[in-house]
């Protein structure tokens, strides 16, 4: 599969209330596709990656990363990296 890409999706469509399902129709994919990126077994095509951040009104950077995420606590409160 190569390198896996990291993401925040199930939180932010947590956050915002979308389910798999209309997350998945409004970028065309399939829903179970989007759980597979959640749990980091699929990575998302470039396309994809791209339409579901503009969905979310979000840079592809702040859903998808090549390095693991730091805990939201940790960003907000200011713990030391």
């Amino acid at each position: 599969m190569g390198e896996q890409v990291h993401n925040r999706l199930a939180m932010v469509r947590a956050e915002r209330k979308v389910s798999r399902q209309s997350l998945a129709e409004a970028v065309g994919a399939h829903y179970q596709t989007i759980g597979y990126i959640e749990r980091g077994q699929y990575n998302p095509s470039l396309d994809l990656a791209l339409k579901i951040a503009k969905f979310f009104g979000l840079p592809v950077e702040a859903l998808f990363s090549l390095e693991p995420f730091r805990p939201l606590t940790d960003q907000v409160y200011g713990r030391n990296q």
